[in-house]
């Protein structure tokens, strides 16, 4: 069915394009994968997702096949054709999994195993199981896989998973940006994902055996000029709801707080994650590249009420105190190997103790500006609450 999805009107047959541009990518991916879909619209806004790799969107344009690709791609992961073992970083800046990564009730571990790197296992079904395709045209497209799953306590787990990605409109945008608009002299494009879960076994999910979350992470392309900005609400006893010591405590230089905004250098040199709870966390993420003069902002729903997963690699006291936000810098792990380089983007729906056939959903959109800095450092103030001069990194 992907195959009969409508193309891109200005995609050649045999295009050369730089490596970084969105057109390069395309024909890559295309020459690698089975039928990618390519969702599109006249304003050049581009779009380009894969069934094999889960209703993965790959990567992204604000300005056709000559825009810079606005996703991370391992190239030379994906040229192999091999798989990996553990885990396939293929790259994409937005894919669906679920969590919690650790603890008792992980889907990453088996039990009795350590919570390090080497018994780390991410499950197949949303690593290297292909979805299948049951609706595409030029704006929008919807995946659909089963899935049996373990948890680090044996607990298992039946569900049916829909992932729906959908091109945004300059309206769909302008909501979001809440009191201001898309500036004028500013290229964009914008997509949703929307991502169901079904509980399609006999038994009750509950907190006592684990429950699920939705986790969404998008990979992107890190520089030495590029930074994460997490905006949050002031709160007494703030450092209780940020975690920064997930693979070791972020250096100082690298985790800077202004204001009411997290800054995390996002180079790809140094192996870190950031953590908000949902407590302080406001609904929206964002990085800056100074490179390449790129804004990109994701929004995302916050329970304030829910019970959000911990991911962290460890038997935990409290297993339902987690993260709504994320913020990635990948780096050379303790063997000097590395998954990427890449930085990522990440957030979490709240867990539900679903019923036999009840449903959760979680959406997501992402968002991508390019243009006159001038107009982004106003979109970036008013939206996120921080002035990209000042949010340089050394």
């Amino acid at each position: 069915m992907a195959c009969n999805a409508p193309q891109s009107p200005d995609t050649p047959a045999s295009p050369e394009f730089q490596k970084g541009s969105y057109g390069y990518d395309v024909a890559f991916l295309k020459k690698h994968l089975d039928h990618p879909i390519e969702l599109w619209n006249e304003d050049g806004a581009r779009i380009l997702v894969s069934a094999n790799y889960q209703g993965r969107v790959m990567t992204s344009s604000t300005n056709g096949d000559t825009g810079n690709s606005a996703g991370w791609i391992n190239y030379d992961l994906i040229a192999s054709g091999q798989l990996k073992q553990q885990f396939n970083p293929v790259g994409g800046e937005e894919r669906f999994w679920i969590g919690p990564e650790g603890g008792q009730y992980s889907f990453y571990f088996k039990k009795g195993d350590s919570f390090n790197i080497r018994h780390w296992q991410v499950p197949p079904v949303i690593d290297t199981v292909p979805y299948q395709v049951t609706h595409s045209d030029s704006t929008s497209v919807e995946f659909s896989q089963a899935a049996t799953l373990t948890n680090y306590s044996g607990t298992e787990f039946n569900m049916f998973i829909n992932r729906n990605i959908r091109l945004l409109t300059k309206d769909d945008v302008n909501r979001r940006l809440q009191n201001t608009t898309i500036p004028d002299g500013v290229k964009w494009v914008a997509y949703e994902s929307e991502n169901i879960i079904k509980n399609t076994g006999e038994n009750s999910w509950t907190k006592e055996n684990g429950l699920i979350s939705i986790w969404l992470l998008g990979m992107f392309t890190p520089s030495d000029e590029t930074v994460a900005i997490i905006p949050f609400h002031q709160q007494p006893h703030l450092r209780n709801y940020i975690t920064d010591n997930y693979f070791g405590k972020i250096p100082a230089d690298r985790l800077i707080a202004k204001d009411s905004v997290l800054l995390l250098k996002c180079d790809g040199k140094h192996r870190s994650k950031l953590g908000l709870s949902p407590v302080i966390a406001k609904p929206l993420a964002a990085s800056f590249d100074f490179k390449r003069n790129m804004l990109t902002i994701i929004f995302f729903d916050i329970d304030p009420e829910g019970d959000y997963v911990n991911a962290k690699w460890e038997l935990q006291k409290e297993p339902y105190k987690g993260d709504v936000v994320n913020a990635y810098n990948d780096g050379p792990l303790e063997d000097g190997s590395q998954l990427g380089p890449f930085y990522e983007l990440e957030s979490s729906s709240a867990a539900k103790a679903l019923q036999p056939g009840e449903t959760q959903v979680y959406r997501q959109a992402t968002c991508h500006f390019e243009g006159d800095y001038a107009a982004l450092k106003s979109l970036a103030q008013n939206l996120l609450g921080v002035d990209l001069d000042q949010a340089k990194m050394p």
